[in-house]
């Protein structure tokens, strides 16, 4: 017979156990009533109207992206494992996109961001950016542009415009997000989770590992990129010393690129992208190993090579994990005008930010009871609401949405 220790020991083991499996599920949400705060104020009233919460889609799976189609209340969403939905956010209806590249979804690679042409109204093209695999089964972060037709709801003419080199047997920090700019297109690579911290890929211009590309919006290398006729680094590099950027926005007034960058135990960052530039990582950051703690490289203000950040959580702080973010310029909620809300992932939260021209005030989050992660976020022009692509329990995309105050 099992003795009343070893009962007492299996009990408590079992409880353990259990309790870790709780308070997982809570952290994910999966007790929470996900429609319990619809229609009803999130924050504080903002001049003459309130913060309300409206689910737009649901069970659509892990979105990552979230884009509108210009000068339209329509809304292109990808899916992580390889589809994408165009949604109505006025009549709610979703409606999926065929001729989707394939895509290789394993670990933190799938259909990673969408952009939209600034002329989709006359050449009705879309570009994406995903992680497709090689014959021996290694995978990398591609760009594609395809056109879209808004009658058949497919793509087509799906062109490749840039593959990153290496392949590699990893699915960790793909990146990626991507921005058109005029006739430039910018697209973050990662760094693939490598943890070479003396010679790392980031730091090695030779590839594109850990950077922000320039390209033309056809795939080519715009002849002023920063680095041409430099011969130590490729010409399509823009900045280098990133870690895993999974954020990128331009601000409306100044036209400055802004990302945001996950750190590696903590030391996440938002950053304002300038050609040229050295952004650190891993020899200047506010990071530590996950492991151990220690300290990688130095601060980055000990440093006259590398761009400090705009905004850091530094090691022992808890971090953010930032994702997609944008700064809002619509007219719903005009006390927000220019303010900059980004994604949190680990952190589920929505944060915002106040802008200064000499940094960033972080306001109260949004959302932080929901258990969600925040993964993308756009602004809806035609009805000054902020769209948000969630991972939640059923819930997929929501949309913060300015009501009068009663």
């Amino acid at each position: 017979m099992m003795s009343k220790r070893k009962i007492f020991i299996f009990i408590a083991i079992a409880v353990i156990i259990v309790s870790g499996f709780i308070v997982y599920m809570v952290q994910q949400g999966w007790f929470i009533d996900e429609k319990a705060r619809v229609d009803q104020p999130i924050a504080q009233p903002v001049m003459d109207v309130e913060p309300v919460l409206e689910i737009v889609a649901e069970e659509l799976g892990q979105i990552w992206a979230i884009e509108f189609l210009p000068g339209t209340p329509k809304m292109l969403a990808n899916e992580n494992s390889g589809s994408i939905f165009l949604i109505d956010t006025e009549t709610l209806e979703v409606t999926g996109i065929t001729g989707v590249p394939d895509v290789a979804s394993g670990g933190q690679g799938g259909l990673l961001d969408i952009a939209v042409s600034p002329d989709f109204e006359d050449d009705s093209l879309i570009y994406l950016t995903y992680s497709a695999s090689n014959q021996a089964g290694a995978t990398t972060t591609h760009l594609a542009r395809a056109t879209l037709n808004l009658e058949e709801l497919n793509l087509s003419g799906v062109e490749v415009l840039y593959v990153v080199e290496p392949f590699l047997n990893s699915t960790a920090h793909y990146g990626s997000r991507v921005v058109i700019q005029g006739d430039y297109l910018y697209m973050t690579i990662g760094d693939r989770g490598d943890k070479n911290f003396e010679n790392h890929v980031s730091q090695d211009t030779t590839n594109v590992l850990g950077t922000t590309l320039r390209l033309l919006r056809d795939g080519t290398i715009p002849v002023d990129n920063p680095f041409v006729g430099d011969p130590g680094v490729l010409d399509e590099i823009y900045t280098y010393g990133h870690r895993n950027s999974q954020g990128m926005t331009i601000h409306p007034e100044t036209g400055e690129i802004w990302q945001s960058e996950h750190g590696e135990r903590d030391g996440d960052e938002i950053n304002i992208i300038r050609g040229g530039n050295n952004y650190g990582w891993p020899i200047a950051t506010y990071g530590c190993t996950y492991a151990t703690g220690q300290d990688i490289g130095v601060l980055p203000e000990e440093r006259d090579d590398t761009v400090n950040p705009v905004h850091y959580w530094e090691c022992g702080s808890g971090g953010f994990p930032p994702a997609g973010m944008t700064f809002y310029d619509a007219d719903g909620f005009l006390d927000w005008r220019g303010d900059l809300f980004v994604g949190g992932l680990a952190s589920q939260y929505l944060a915002h930010f106040r802008v200064y021209a000499d940094g960033l005030e972080e306001l109260e989050p949004l959302l932080a009871d929901e258990g969600w992660r925040f993964r993308d976020v756009a602004v809806g022009h035609h009805d000054g609401a902020i769209y948000v692509a969630v991972e939640g329990r059923s819930v997929s995309i929501i949309r913060i949405v300015p009501k009068p105050v009663e």
